[in-house]
Parts: C-alpha cells; structure tokens; sequence
C-alpha cells in the first residue's frame, strides 16, 4: 500500500478517481457455473430376470462372470458415459476476463454522480457500455478513500470496456496510486498524458517515481516548464514532491531551499498551506534544527483546524524532549 508521507504525498486532483467519478474493483473472477446433470445408471428393464440368456450374451449367461450377460454391461457402460458427460466442470475465468467482469456494482450507484464532464467524455461509447463505464468509474469514486483496492479493482473494469478514452486512464492511474500499485499509476498516467496533453497529474507522476526509488526523476518532472503555469495548490504539490526527492537522496539543506521558495507564510488555511509547512517542520527536525522545528509545528497546527497533520503531537514530543 501507499506509503504515508506526512504533508509530502500529494492530493489526487484528476477528474476520474477522486470525488468526481472515477472507479474500484472487487472480487476477482466469479467463475461460470456448468449445469450439473445427474443419471442413475439404472438399467431396470434391459435385463431379465429370469433364467433364460438375455438377447445378444452367452446362451448360458455366464461370459465375463456375469450371470448377468454382455447387453446389460454395455448399457451400464452408456449410462455412465451419459452420466459423466452431463456433469459438466465450472467454467474458469482467465485472469482478463475476470478484470473484465471487475466488482459487483453496488445497486445505488448509477453512474449520475460523475462530474457532467466526465460523462461527457463517455458519450462516445454505445449507450449500454458508456452506462456500465460510468457506474464502475462512480463507485471507484465513492470507494477511493475507504478502499482503494477495490476502486482500484472498478477502474480496472471500466478499461477493459474503453481504454481508449483519456478519463478512464486517469481514474485508473489515480486509483493505482491510491492502491500503492506506483508502476501501474504511472503508465496509466503516462497514457491519460499522451491522449488528452494534461499535465495535471505531473505530481502523482512525480511522486510514483519517488516510490519505485527513483527520485532523480520525479525532479527532473518537478522542473518540468509546465509547472510554473500551475495553479497555486498544485505548485504546492509539486513543491512537496521535489523536497522529498531531495531527502530520498539524502539532500536535506536542498530540501529545506526548494520547500523556502514555496509560501510557507500565506495566509491561506488549505490542505496545501498546511501540508507545506508540516513538510518544512519535519525535513527542519531531520536537519537537526529542533527549535525551528517546534517553531514550525506550532505554525502548522494553528492553521490545521482538520487536523489532517499531528503537528500538534509532534510539536509536544520536542517540547517534553528540550526540557
């Protein structure tokens, strides 16, 4: 699963997996179940029961040693043949068959909670299909947080159906990422990229490089020139990828720099704001700097009224370790 990256991990932003539509998985292949036929075997009225040699055996009824007779081991034979044959095995899903079927749909979900963009990017398909697409991306949507496995499992669904479309490889690649599967993220993210030229998943992409160990490319991303066209938030998300990159290789003082150059001191009490300076505040006291360290602790939890971070436990454990 995801690493948990206090205030570093960036937010899923796209249109597909997060509250806008998107898609999870469930169970694996439900298997066809073969018709199961069952014969008795009873051959009553093809033997007789009387002395006399049955038609087609031994005139004494003997051959074989079987009072019995040829015939009636012949019909035993065929209704055994028959038997057998009618016991038919359950048919096995493979494994794309069973991505295919994905999860079971939950019955309140019908498609109507995408985002009206999102659904439009579906009208190209046949009714029936684009209808079953967009169930599967809305209850990845719903699941996401809660369980990211089984949204995963949804998108997965949803693009065996239309892997051509740019929506549905996105909410594929953000459920991935969810999910802690970073090398399927970021080819589903590449894909989205090379279809629709969006560059709003450039951290996610960046910090799924950060996962597989290699953080010289999740830089390389951060510095990309599409950034500095980026809004405010997701500059901030970038911001935070690169820091940890730098401290992935053990570059703490250029971690501290890139973090510096964001806007530690706005005004504004977003997820961002606040993830940002929990970023700084933590990367201070790996740097050894604990007094900026509590400093900023201390900024932190006084603009995190969700308390999406433990600012406020982290900056009581260095108070009670300086006294």
């Amino acid at each position: 699963m995801a690493e948990d990256r206090r205030g570093q991990r960036p937010a899923r932003g796209g249109a597909s997996a997060g509250r806008g539509g998107s898609s999870s998985r469930s169970s694996d292949a439900r298997g066809g179940s073969g018709r199961s036929s069952s014969s008795s075997g009873d051959s009553r009225g093809r033997s007789s029961s009387r002395g006399d040699a049955p038609r087609g055996g031994s005139k004494d009824g003997a051959k074989g040693g079987s009072s019995r007779g040829g015939y009636q081991g012949k019909s035993d034979s065929r209704s055994q043949d028959r038997a057998f044959r009618g016991r038919a095995e359950p048919k096995v899903r493979t494994a794309d068959q069973a991505e295919y079927d994905g999860p079971e749909l939950p019955e309140d979900v019908t498609g109507a909670e995408l985002d009206r963009g999102v659904r439009a990017q579906l009208k190209g398909l046949p009714e029936k299909l684009a209808a079953r697409v967009a169930r599967h991306l809305a209850a990845a949507g719903v699941l996401i947080d809660e369980d990211p496995e089984l949204a995963y499992r949804h998108t997965l669904a949803a693009r065996a159906r239309a892997s051509r479309l740019a929506v549905v490889r996105e909410a594929t690649g953000e459920a991935a990422y969810a999910a802690g599967h970073y090398d399927v993220a970021l080819a589903e993210l590449r894909a989205a990229k090379r279809m629709n030229g969006a560059t709003d998943y450039l951290p996610i992409m960046a910090d799924c490089h950060r996962a597989l160990g290699n953080p010289e490319q999740a830089i390389k991303l951060a510095k990309s020139p599409s950034v500095a066209n980026f809004s405010t938030e997701a500059k901030a998300e970038m911001t935070l990828v690169e820091a940890g990159a730098r401290r992935d290789m053990g570059q703490l003082d250029a971690a501290l720099r890139t973090l510096e150059l964001a806007p530690l001191t706005s005004k504004s009490r977003s997820a961002w704001a606040v993830r940002l300076r929990y970023a700084y505040a933590d990367t201070l006291e790996s740097a050894g700097r604990e007094a900026d360290a509590l400093a900023w602790f201390h900024r932190t939890h006084a603009i995190d009224s969700d308390e999406i971070t433990d600012a406020a436990e982290r900056a009581d454990q260095l108070e009670r370790r300086q006294s």
